[in-house]
């Protein structure tokens, strides 16, 4: 069998759908898989969406997902001769003519006749000749059916009596999507079409035209499932995240990305579904795509990204959050200096609970602020209402003075057993780690303290136990009560 030649073919909308995203996947894989060539094509006849900015927001984020192609881009807004001489070509035929009718006028006909709202063929013998307004209709048969062959549906039967007279020229003067797809796909060569189901009642339309045309045989159809929510309606952007430059822009890493969309209606025949990129093309097969809607979950996305994150390499990590890190310092953000040192340091730490690169900087990003900042419900549960907070504060301060930073296993010795040792004395349970760990961080929860304070050093864990003992003796609390 002969290579097939796909294509991607989106119109430019300002953003990637994440289901325009999986359709060029699935293109990509069925490509690489079979040896055969990805076209991109910019389906731009809409004169107000011919614009660069248009286009990087469908070439960037397939850059950034890790796809690539073998031909294009192409624009149909550059390719109007084509699609001017096949209109020609159909008029002379009798396959299509001219309409002068407005909306208006075609609703108020059908309410004359008693008829369904649409158009009903008013124009196919008034003889309109073209001129400004008129547009350009194709002749659907009255009788018989166009029957598609779906490599993933099946069979669909379309009765073409159902199908109205479609335009297929703009009375600007401008080819629609459909006699635009089927001139392109012809000149271009394409084997597969390959794209969501929502487009699947377009097919009749386009292989009419085909025919009409005398193109030979059609391309190959394959509509994908629809991505739905959880509660399985279709993905919208009202109500939806549906840009994949949202989920960029969160810190998912772009293969876990690719991974999760390639299982968007396809599963690998072994079952495992986190994987290289390499093996899901080697393993892709177009005939074991489902009909069923594909639920697109942030949960199961959330839980590939984490494997994709734990795989990492500290250097690696290092190069990806650096991008999120490097913004919370300086103007407009938190006093201090970006340390990719403390990430790689921090990293094996780092990596089992970041599940996205835009959660790392929680994590770390106070090992490198200048000032700490307190969230208030830890300072009032650990400090305010702690037992002997400020003692234990004075203690590990005086301990820590000439303690050796070199070693995490002496900081974690140093300040468990400033604890026991008040505790001893109270005669009464004192968590000592709880009231270093806000003084130091802000916060009650995080990494495991002794590698970040190793980070920080003597001078400045020191001046932040100094700092919160005298905040702590401003509000007087933390003397005797316990967590």
């Amino acid at each position: 069998m002969p290579a097939p030649r796909v294509r991607f073919a989106p119109a430019p909308t300002g953003y990637l759908h994440v289901g325009s995203a999986r359709t060029a996947l699935f293109n990509w894989l069925f490509a690489r898989s079979r040896g055969g060539a990805m076209v991109l094509r910019i389906e731009d006849t809409d004169a107000s969406l011919k614009a660069q900015e248009y286009v990087d927001a469908i070439v960037e984020p397939l850059g950034w997902l890790g796809i690539d192609w073998d031909e294009g881009p192409h624009f149909q807004s550059e390719r109007g001769g084509l699609y001017a001489e096949a209109i020609d070509r159909l008029v002379a035929a009798g396959a299509a003519y001219f309409c002068d009718l407005s909306g208006p006028e075609i609703e108020a006909r059908a309410a004359e006749a008693d008829l369904p709202p649409g158009y009903h063929g008013w124009s196919r013998d008034r003889g309109v000749k073209d001129g400004p307004g008129a547009v350009v209709r194709f002749r659907a048969p009255d009788t018989g059916a166009t029957v598609v062959d779906d490599l993933i549906r099946g069979r669909v039967s379309f009765p073409n009596p159902a199908l109205e007279d479609f335009v297929i020229r703009r009375a600007d003067g401008s080819a629609t999507f459909l006699l635009a797809n089927a001139v392109d796909d012809r000149h271009m060569g394409i084997s597969h079409v390959i794209r969501g189901e929502d487009l699947l009642n377009a097919t009749p339309k386009v292989r009419l035209l085909w025919e009409a045309l005398g193109y030979g045989p059609p391309p190959a159809y394959a509509h994908l499932p629809l991505l739905v929510n959880e509660k399985r309606q279709k993905l919208a952007k009202r109500r939806d995240d549906v840009s994949l430059g949202h989920y960029r822009e969160q810190g998912y890493l772009p293969e876990a990305m690719a991974n999760y969309l390639a299982l968007l209606g396809w599963g690998p025949p072994d079952k495992t579904e986190i994987r290289p990129m390499a093996e899901i093309v080697a393993l892709f097969d177009l005939g074991a795509v489902t009909k069923s809607p594909a639920f697109f979950d942030p949960r199961k996305l959330d839980h590939i990204n984490a494997a994709y994150m734990r795989a990492l390499t500290p250097d690696e990590l290092v190069e990806r959050a650096e991008p999120f890190l490097r913004g919370r310092f300086g103007p407009g953000g938190r006093a201090g200096r970006y340390d990719p040192e403390a990430v790689r340091a921090l990293a094996p730490e780092i990596q089992p609970r970041a599940a996205k690169l835009s959660e790392v900087a929680g994590w770390v990003d106070w090992v490198m602020a200048a000032e700490v900042d307190y969230d208030p419900r830890a300072w009032h549960k650990v400090m305010v209402k702690g037992r002997a907070a400020a003692e234990v504060l004075e203690l590990v301060s005086e301990r820590l003075a000439g303690a050796d930073f070199a070693s995490a296993e002496r900081l974690e010795s140093i300040v468990m057993g400033a604890g026991d040792e008040i505790g001893a004395r109270l005669g009464a349970r004192v968590l000592s780690q709880a009231p270093v760990r806000v003084a130091l961080s802000g916060s009650n929860v995080g990494l495991p303290l002794w590698g970040p304070m190793r980070l920080l050093g003597r001078d400045e864990t020191l001046a932040r136990l100094r700092k919160a003992r005298a905040r702590l003796a401003e509000q007087g609390g933390g003397e005797d009560r316990e967590i």
